[in-house]
């Protein structure tokens, strides 16, 4: 009686996700995918404006636009014709499909890279940096995808899975960026925007192959058994290569993710207490440093080195602890302080919390000037060996300086480096690395001090 029971439950079951209930007719799909993947007369210039609406899209970072262009797109045709054709060994469709894809594909790049090298507006925004690092997420969209778009046209109850499709796989913007790498000279948005294209058309393609072979679509014969398995061993080696600088990408995002992670958590369990607050933490995988930003009471040397000492337990065994605070971040957390209690009545303090604010957004400025030297000093630490071998060290700080004639300050950037005796540096070379420092350090005025 059990064994009846699970036996109905499996037929109903089955039945609920039984492909063949609701296949179109065969012959009937295989030509609606044969007149998609052609791209001749209308199909290329619907194409062309698509992906000008796109790059207008990524220009402006708009993704309302972009989705617009994504819904006219017509580039999954070729894409889906190619796993048809792999799916059911025809050839010709899959060598149409080809030519197609690639007619497309260049058409596409040529119109982005036209629009960008005219577009007055060149900045990089974030729906571009987005087409620009694809990942193994990339490549698992691709592929659902690619299932959804193949089981619709294969099916009675398509409803508009086809267009969203079009927009979850996400064709036309990595063409687009690859154009704006091309219009600007980025090799690498160029090559990380095509290989996002490449990840989709490569997974789209092989679950449409998947999807044909599941709805049983009647298949070519090869003319050989070899031929059919070099044609298997080529399409699984094109799929392997495909994923693993995907899969390199997605380890290398999440790896960093969990690190950043680890270094909230080891700040909120070690570093916070009572009277304290942390402004900044900033983890320099090169120098293998975490470098802390607090104000408030102050983090003993004792607490410091206990939290160094657990940050093991963090997976941050190797990097060293630098805690940043001092009278300076005291000062900037008494008027966090003020202003918050005069924000709850600011109707009657308006005018004191405009002064407290001011006070301390310099107090934070001349804070951020201070962490930001540190920083400049460790970046130049590589360049200055370069460029002056006979350097050793160099340090950078702000200076005030007031004359006995005048109560008026003045205020600089003052550089103190450290040379080989036997080597020191000659006018000419003090000069040059004055305005190289300048230069860099973005000063308005800088001196060189040599000791």
């Amino acid at each position: 009686m059990i064994m009846t029971n699970w036996k109905h439950l499996f037929v109903q079951l089955r039945s609920h996700f039984d492909l063949m209930a609701d296949r179109e007719d065969e012959q009937q799909v295989i030509d609606e995918i044969s007149r998609g993947a052609v791209f001749k007369g209308a199909n290329v210039w619907v194409l062309i404006f698509a992906i000008f609406i796109a790059s207008l899209g990524l220009n402006v970072n708009s993704t309302a636009v972009i989705i617009g262009a994504m819904l006219i797109s017509p580039l999954m045709g070729p894409i889906i014709g190619m796993g048809l054709a792999v799916g059911t060994n025809d050839l010709n469709l899959l060598k149409r499909s080809l030519r197609n894809y690639a007619v497309a594909t260049v058409v596409s790049v040529a119109t982005a890279t036209v629009y960008f090298l005219f577009s007055p507006y060149k900045e990089v925004q974030s729906e571009l940096l987005a087409r620009t690092s694809p990942t193994l997420y990339d490549v698992m969209i691709a592929f659902f995808g690619g299932a959804a778009g193949i089981i619709a046209l294969g099916t009675k109850g398509k409803g508009n899975v086809i267009p969203g499709v079009a927009i979850a796989t996400a064709l036309m913007p990595p063409l687009c960026t690859a154009g704006f790498g091309l219009a600007t000279g980025r090799i690498l948005f160029f090559l990380g925007a095509f290989y996002l294209f490449f990840i989709n058309t490569v997974f789209i393609a092989l679950a449409t192959v998947i999807g044909v072979r599941l709805l049983k679509f009647r298949q070519y014969e090869f003319l050989s058994s070899e031929t059919a398995r070099h044609a298997r061993h080529v399409l699984m080696g094109v799929v392997v290569l495909t994923m693993v600088p995907a899969a390199v990408m997605t380890w290398r995002i999440v790896r960093d993710e969990i690190l950043n992670n680890n270094v909230k958590r080891f700040v909120s369990t070690e570093l916070q207490q009572k009277g304290t607050q942390i402004l900044q933490s900033n983890l320099d995988r090169e120098e293998k440093r975490l470098r802390i930003v607090a104000i408030g009471k102050e983090i003993t040397e004792a607490s410091q080195q206990v939290a160094q000492g657990r940050m093991t337990q963090y997976g941050l065994k190797d990097y060293q602890l630098r805690v940043i605070q001092g009278a300076q971040t005291d000062s900037l957390m008494m008027l966090n302080n003020e202003l918050t209690q005069a924000s709850t009545n600011h109707e009657a303090d308006r005018q004191k919390l405009l002064e407290l604010s001011t006070e301390n957004n310099e107090l934070a400025r001349q804070l951020n000037e201070y962490t930001r030297y540190e920083q400049f000093t460790q970046e130049l630490r590589t360049e200055l060996s370069a460029l002056y071998p006979q350097i050793k060290t160099i340090s950078l700080v702000k200076t005030a300086e007031c004359s006995r004639d005048t109560t008026a300050m003045s205020h600089f950037t003052t550089a103190i480096i450290s040379t080989n005796k036997e080597a020191r540096l000659a006018h000419a070379d003090l000069l040059k690395l004055t305005e190289w420092l300048k230069a860099r350090t973005h000063a308005d005025s800088l001196v060189v001090v040599e000791k």
